[in-house]
């Protein structure tokens, strides 16, 4: 029987392209830090754009990823923490004000809450619901800035959110597809706010700074700033596009296509020469030049998008964080250096933070998303006693779960 301090947690990434799932337990002998255990990976084929389109396909491709990490960990999955992805995802601002109505005007959690419920009142269209609410700040009697109200004494408090929400059917046809699965769902979350729980440290989270997870079929996109969700936002373009452009461009078939983007698509300066590469026995050969010039095409126009989203909010060339790049897209070599010089920002490619264990294949930065997942699942799971060895983790969790996840409504 597994000890308290084994208890697993789980990440669930269904991507347009494949599902990943990677498994971790605290490690009590190194400070309560997560260790991964255990990872699998499919191809997935019931995905177009991070959309489900064949629940049948998707729920093989989960079982497959499942089991893959339960024979690698030992441990048998009954619940995860999975994603929600899709250009139907929409972040809105919104504000909800309250009055305290208590004799000595102190706040409470609940005054907290209620400010917040009181921001999800708005008219949405039958086919759409609220999944997270984050508050960005708050106000109590005229006074601006206020990070956490509980404890202050006040008549009026207001709160700023930033809502999202999602299409109704897509979120349904998700759950459908886990329940083919038999698996057991603990939370919805974004994928781009799990990939920065991933990859960035708190000074990141303060000072302000751009995530991209760049799938397969979507970009996602979060801005977080002192420490709170400034902006969501989900762009319908992925490194599936390159190839698709390659195969046009070059006039070929996609899995050859795909296989020059594996091997020789770059951002950097392209080598004046041919090159040549054998897919399925049959030789195939083509100009440097042109494969980089249309693979620089595509991510420019997906920069485009980027930039737009920046300038809505007010954040263009504003990011003291810069740009962290994470997904599959993000092993595009040269790709950190022409989102410098396109978004005018600091620009890496995101690395794990603060887990051990099995961390070779899920260093990849197409694992990022899944470790985020993991992570937010510890960090939402219920309480665990001291003896577990949690007891710190689980202090620095609630804490953060109050700033940055926002308040679950599904």
């Amino acid at each position: 029987m597994q000890g308290q301090a084994s208890i697993p947690f789980v990440g669930l990434d269904v991507g347009t392209s494949a599902v990943r799932c990677v498994i971790g337990t605290v490690d009590a002998e190194n400070q309560g830090k997560l260790s991964i255990v255990g990872h699998g990976s499919a191809r997935n084929l019931g995905m177009r754009r991070g959309i489900v389109a064949h629940i049948d396909d998707v729920a093989d491709a989960i079982v497959h990823a499942l089991t893959e990490a339960e024979r690698v960990s030992g441990i048998r999955i009954s619940g995860v923490t999975v994603n929600v992805n899709g250009s139907h995802i929409n972040g809105i601002n919104s504000k909800g004000v309250i009055a305290i109505s208590a004799a000595n005007r102190e706040i409470g959690p609940d005054d907290r809450m209620r400010a917040e419920e009181a921001a999800t009142i708005m008219q949405l269209p039958t086919n759409r619901e609220i999944i997270q609410v984050f508050a960005k700040n708050y106000r109590l009697d005229g006074q601006e800035n206020i990070k956490d109200p509980v404890g202050m004494h006040g008549v009026r408090l207001e709160v700023d959110t930033h809502i999202v929400t999602a299409s109704t059917p897509n979120l349904r046809n998700l759950d459908m597809a886990l329940e083919k699965a038999q698996v057991q769902i603990h939370n919805h979350t974004l994928s781009s706010l799990a990939a920065a729980e991933a990859v960035m440290g708190r000074q990141q989270k303060e000072a302000g700074t751009l995530l991209l997870d760049i799938g397969a079929g979507t970009t996602n996109l979060v801005i977080l700033e002192d420490g709170e969700v400034q902006h969501v936002a989900v762009i319908p373009i992925g490194s599936m596009h390159i190839t698709n452009d390659l195969a046009i461009g070059l006039k070929t078939d996609l899995d050859v296509a795909e296989a020059v983007k594996l091997k020789f698509a770059t951002l950097a300066e392209a080598p004046k020469r041919d090159i040549r590469l054998k897919v399925q026995n049959q030789d195939h050969i083509f100009k440097a030049e042109e494969v980089a010039m249309i693979t620089e095409a595509r991510v420019e126009e997906l920069f485009e998008f980027v930039q737009k989203e920046l300038i809505r909010v007010h954040r263009a060339h504003k990011l003291p964080g810069g740009v962290v790049i994470v997904g599959g897209g993000a092993k595009l070599p040269g790709l950190a250096s022409f989102a410098k010089d396109k978004l005018q920002l600091a620009a890496r490619i995101g690395s794990l933070q603060s887990v051990s264990g099995l961390i070779d294949t899920v260093a990849d930065p197409s694992y990022a998303a899944a470790v985020g997942l993991m992570m937010l699942d510890m960090m939402l799971a219920p309480e665990v006693p001291q003896s577990s060895g949690m007891g710190q983790t689980s202090a620095r969790a609630l804490k953060m779960v109050d700033n940055l996840l926002g308040r679950f409504k599904r």
